[in-house]
């Protein structure tokens, strides 16, 4: 019965990390930003990239099915 329980948790999690892939891209930086915001981070910067071009940053999202990227910059 364990066994079944982690197995239905971790195909429930890899569900939700392919469906953010798909997410258009304004609307997950959105998210990520309310996400920051409530926790008190201030002075960054998100913005939407192509896959690859996350020069100077750290990648916080992807979207668009993998074409773009969100990147975070302090």
């Amino acid at each position: 019965m364990k066994k079944f329980m982690l197995a239905v948790g971790l195909l429930s999690l890899a569900g939700t990390a392919l469906a953010d892939g798909g997410k258009p891209c304004e609307e997950l930086k959105a998210e990520i930003a309310a996400k920051l915001d409530a926790k008190g981070v201030s002075g960054y910067s998100l913005e939407i990239v192509d896959k690859g071009s996350a020069a100077g940053g750290k990648v916080v999202g992807k979207c668009e099915k993998g074409a773009k990227v969100i990147v975070y910059k302090k």
